[in-house]
């Protein structure tokens, strides 16, 4: 091998990195503290490395000031140079040549160092800016050898030493680029070993360069994950996350234009497949295309044109006697260039392509979406055949799976779950409405609260006809009409003529209609005239989704269909694996794609509990938790609240006022006990009260209490109310009555609850009403030390802030932004809350500037400090938001800051939780495992299927009740406060445990679980109050021009003083 002798640049010596190759066959120079590249084929890495290959290409002598090219003897080096750069003294080191090579301007000399993941553009093409070192994939400079080495280990897919179910494979050699890519940052199976590497080597031709990496294109650039962590116990767990082999070639993009338009999906992939049918071997040239349903077509090859039209019939799916014709218009746009994607994977691209993982994503999921039978709703796939599931009122559950091509640190991987949703159930649209009612059709007296669900639940759903015999037509109901079917009529002719429905079907069809006291199907629109089938004669089409949202019963029902123990969903998706043959695959096979059937093992670890701190008159001051959960037995609150005016309502028939007031002793007996003040008497008497009288009792009971403590110059502390069991909205109007209009915070009991006042539920009352008065049940034991890392170096506020959103159908109701904030440091126990509406399903919270600026003010207020850092968990984001959340958030709390101050710049960090995601971890061992058979709680995961740059982690938090657990997945997008991976990972975890509610760690870090609820408290407001609410300039409600909010009522001041929201 030939040497570079390389002019210095800069301050650092030169020297090409020599290419290297570990067992895996990861492609990374090895350099000494001299930055000296390792060029002996020989080398021998340390264990347990194989023999690596030397680095090859042509290579050059630096001679004073000029750079000189040299031949290379080595005849795999076809790669042409020009003259070497200028260097301003003759270099000192020398090593082998890296594969590419940029070049710098005459008098820099070339200093070799890890790529910027968003370099700026160069000044000069081809050219990097003065003083700047040639970037080089893969090479480090010799001047900062400690640190960016670390670094580039760091963002190496990661290849720990766990021992696999699987080995990643190395891409088949199918293109010079994509060759080099997988050299450069693929990996390789261990069986290969030297002599397979130094094959792919002869192999391998450099005849064009390499693509440099794209330069960035986001707005705000994530912090790069700043190392593996390290704390805790190694324990291994398995992940359903599946590895993906990816194809050489580039995928060529098609636009798909199909006339006339074409709303329904399934339209039109039938549509596409009748295409592929009569033209693939033709036309197509043998091409076998993946189709989205909408606009985009891929192959695995150039098809033989750029752009082609073709005529395509189709059976009417609503007559079985019409064919429809369509104009299908195929036209070339561009190719999604694999090797991107290999470079982003292996840490060279600071971008993930989109492109290419969205065409892979589809080449996966056209096999499914393709199948009769099965129905795809959004990334997941559902068959009766699957498994069902009664759900009640008319309703089913059918079971799936899921499953998404996600980018990892190991490569690209197939996340594979169990899924299961709500369809309506295929029967008789008579039998529907029995179940959907709950009365008997031959005695049926339809209320007109039973004609509006019937209504609701009913349009858009599409029927079948029975009475005609084989034609089978399909109808897609429109309404409801307003009279019985037996005073139903219709024009019969041109002239007018009227004619009963009744008389109709008995004189054509031969059919005696049996339940003429329902009103018919209308399914016309309003270009036609009137279509009115009578109900017993339509059956809902099979595969229909239930899109509305499910009532309290249909959602228990539900998750018990889909509650698996961790053992039985793990098999379960281990079988959906094998049964969907990805081997067989005809889609997969055309894309030259290979899906592992073989679950990731993983590396995790098992972060140790937080010490908890008691008031010290307890018998126990301190708490370390085991498996997620500990007692209050010997322990009293670490700061008790006081109830000194308190008094009771029942608003239940089953509990009187005797027994209410039996109740709240108790109540009150345990809450003394637990270390807070509470008066054993109450100001007023127990009393019972109707329902439909809840406004004027509230409000009556609370002036007479108000009249009580008159002469003391006091108002009451808490309102006890017992509810009935099933309540439906008197929960919510008196929540909404108490905290936004007269100013009192509530606990409320439930009647069955109330009944057995078990010492586990009083006791659960007590931690609730103690934070609602003001009061911390307990507080971390490093936080009262002041040993939390980054938190307690300065005075420091914690937000958690999250957006829910009406359920579909509700077009017209807001979203709503609920933030809170932490009030105390350095103890970050307590949380105040605020929330705004905003317009309908905006992610983004547009009032945030405002909420964060109260929440600054009250800090300061309550601490006399002013916040330095702030740490901010935001809830409800998807991958796809980041950066338009990021940018406009980031902005809105920076911007809250100064207005407050020139002066004020605090630190941020911003971090995003998900728990909407189907990533699942599994045992290994069992003694790793709690009762449930789930991972024990603090099991946390940051390598393999995590990014495979950017700072995020799985965090297995709580102990699993029931069910299969699933981890918080946290992605850190904003970083000033220089967070260590262990530093956050044991911060995040340890503030699951000081959830207000209970004594068990939560599956979220508290500050955004209390955000979501009180989101979802303020939507209780707008459901029951919404007759009432207002509308206000503000933002466009959905599908409406009008620009206006529905407005919410505003906190009383006391109330959002305290946790009110517990």
């Amino acid at each position: 091998m030939s040497s570079y002798q390389g002019g210095r640049g800069g301050r650092g010596r030169g020297g090409g990195g020599g290419r290297q190759y570990d067992y895996q066959g990861r492609g990374g120079g090895q350099y000494d503290n001299q930055g000296r590249g390792g060029a002996n084929s020989n080398w021998r890495g340390p264990p347990p490395h194989h023999a690596g290959a030397g680095g090859q290409g042509a290579s050059y002598a630096g001679r004073g000031s000029r750079g000189q090219y040299q031949q290379n003897p080595n005849p795999r080096a076809q790669y042409p140079h020009p003259r070497g750069p200028q260097g301003s003294y003759m270099g000192s080191s020398s090593g082998g040549c890296g594969p590419q090579q940029m070049y710098a301007q005459p008098g820099s000399g070339p200093q070799y160092q890890y790529p910027d993941l968003n370099p700026k553009p160069p000044q000069q093409p081809g050219w990097v800016q003065r003083g700047h070192s040639p970037q080089t994939i893969r090479a480090v400079s010799s001047q900062y050898h400690a640190p960016i080495q670390q670094q580039q280990e760091t963002h190496r897919p990661y290849i720990g030493t766990v021992p696999d179910l699987h080995q990643a494979n190395q891409p088949r050699p199918s293109a010079p680029i994509s060759q080099a890519i997988a050299v450069c940052g693929g990996v390789a199976t261990q069986e290969q070993g030297e002599a397979g590497l130094e094959g792919k080597m002869s192999e391998l031709t450099l005849q064009q360069e390499l693509p440099l990496p794209p330069v960035s294109t986001k707005a705000y650039k994530f912090p790069r994950r700043p190392g593996k962590g390290t704390r805790g116990q190694k324990v291994f767990v398995r992940a359903n996350h599946f590895l993906v082999q990816l194809p050489g070639n580039a995928l060529h993009h098609y636009d798909v234009t199909i006339k006339p338009l074409v709303t329904s999906r399934g339209t039109n992939r039938a549509v596409m497949r009748a295409l592929v049918n009569a033209y693939q071997h033709s036309n197509l040239g043998g091409r076998l295309p993946v189709y989205d349903g909408r606009k985009s077509l891929y192959t695995a090859g150039p098809l033989p044109f750029e752009s082609q039209r073709f005529e395509v019939t189709l059976s009417d799916e609503d007559s079985s006697k019409r064919e429809r014709g369509f104009t299908v218009e195929i036209k070339h746009v561009g190719s999604a260039d694999v090797s991107h994607l290999q470079m982003f994977l292996a840490g060279l691209q600071p971008d993930a392509p989109q492109d290419a993982i969205q065409a892979l994503d589809i080449v996966l999921r056209e096999m499914p979406s393709s199948s009769n039978g099965i129905v795809p709703v959004g990334r997941s796939f559902f068959s009766d055949s699957f498994g069902r599931y009664k759900l009640g009122e008319g309703l089913e559950s059918w079971s799936g799976f899921y499953q998404s091509l996600r980018p990892t640190q190991m490569g690209l991987s197939l996340n594979i779950d169990i899924s299961s949703t709500a369809f309506i159930e295929s029967v008789m649209v008579t039998e529907f409405v029995s179940k959907l009612v709950g009365k008997d059709l031959n005695n049926i007296h339809l209320t007109d609260a039973d004609i509006l669900k019937i209504r609701k639940n009913l349009k858009g759903v599409k029927v079948e006809v029975t009475h005609r015999g084989n034609m089978r037509r399909r109808y897609r109901i429109s309404g409801l009409t307003a009279l019985p079917t037996r005073d139903l009529t219709f024009p019969c002719d041109e002239q007018g003529t009227m004619k009963k429905v009744v008389d109709y079907f008995r004189e054509v069809y031969s059919h005696n209609i049996r339940y003429v006291k329902l009103p018919c199907l209308d399914v016309g629109n309003n270009s036609r005239k009137p279509n009115y089938l009578p109900m017993e004669v339509c059956k809902i089409v099979k595969g229909q989704r239930y899109r509305k949202k499910l009532n309290e019963n249909q959602t228990t029902n539900l998750l018990k269909a889909t509650c698996q123990k961790p053992v039985d969903r793990e098999k379960s998706i281990l079988n959906t694996v094998r049964d969907n043959k990805y081997k067989e695959d005809i889609f997969v096979t055309e894309f030259g794609l290979t899906v592992s059937d073989q679950p990731t093992m993983i590396e995790a670890r098992l972060l140790p509990p937080p010490l908890l701190k008691y008031n010290d008159t307890g018998a126990e001051q301190e708490c370390t938790p085991r498996f997620g959960s500990w007692n209050m037995k010997d322990k009293k609150l670490v700061n008790g609240g006081q109830v000194n005016f308190w008094y009771c309502i029942s608003f239940s028939p089953q509990v009187g006022g005797n027994d209410a007031g039996w109740f709240c002793k108790k109540l009150g007996d345990m809450c003394r006990v637990s270390g807070m003040e509470f008066k054993a008497n109450p100001i007023l008497p127990p009393i019972s009260a109707q329902r439909d009288r809840l406004e004027e009792v509230l409000k009556s009971r609370y002036q007479e209490a108000v009249s009580a403590l008159s002469r003391l110059g006091k108002l009451p502390d808490l309102l006890i109310v017992v509810l009935p069991n099933n309540n439906g909205n008197l929960y919510s109007d008196l929540k909404r009555i108490c905290e936004t209009d007269i100013d009192l915070v509530t606990q409320c009991c439930l009647t069955k609850n109330v009944m057995k006042a078990s010492p586990q539920y009083l006791a659960n009352v007590a931690l609730k009403i103690n934070v609602k008065v003001g009061g911390r049940n307990t507080v971390l034991a490093d936080a009262i030390r002041r040993r939390v890392p980054i938190v307690s170096r300065k005075p420091t506020i914690i937000f958690g802030a999250d957006v829910t959103h009406p359920p579909p159908g509700e077009d017209t109701n807001p979203s709503i932004a609920a933030v809170v904030a932490s009030l105390d440091w350095p103890e970050i126990a307590t949380y105040a809350g605020t929330f705004r509406p905003q317009a309908h399903r905006q992610e983004i919270i547009s009032q945030l500037g405002e909420m964060v600026k109260e929440h600054l003010r009250s800090f300061r207020k309550k601490t006399n400090l002013e916040p330095q850092q702030i740490i901010f968990y935001r809830d409800g984001v998807s991958e796809g938001q980041f950066q338009q959340v990021l940018q406009h958030e980031i902005t809105a709390i920076k911007t809250a800051c100064k207005q407050l101050s020139d002066s004020y710049s605090p630190t941020i960090t911003f971090i995003v939780v998900q728990k909407r995601h189907h990533t699942r971890l599994f045992p290994t061992d069992n003694r790793f495992a709690d009762r449930s058979g789930n991972v024990l709680p603090g099991t946390v995961v940051d390598t393999k299927i995590c990014h495979p740059t950017e700072f995020d982690f799985y965090l297995c938090s709580h102990a699993g009740i029931q069910g299969t657990s699933r981890p918080a997945h946290y992605h850190v997008l904003w970083d000033d406060n220089g967070f260590n991976v262990d530093e956050l990972q044991q911060l995040t975890y340890n503030l699951c445990y000081t959830y207000a509610r209970c004594t068990r760690s939560v599956s979220i870090v508290p500050p955004a679980y209390y955000a979501h609820q009180i989101a979802f408290r303020a939507r209780s407001y707008l459901d029951s109050g919404s007759d009432s609410g207002s509308f206000a300039p503000g933002s466009a409600r959905s599908g409406e021009a009008s620009s206006t909010v529905k407005q919410l009522p505003a906190l009383k001041d006391n109330v959002k003083k305290v946790m009110f929201y517990c």
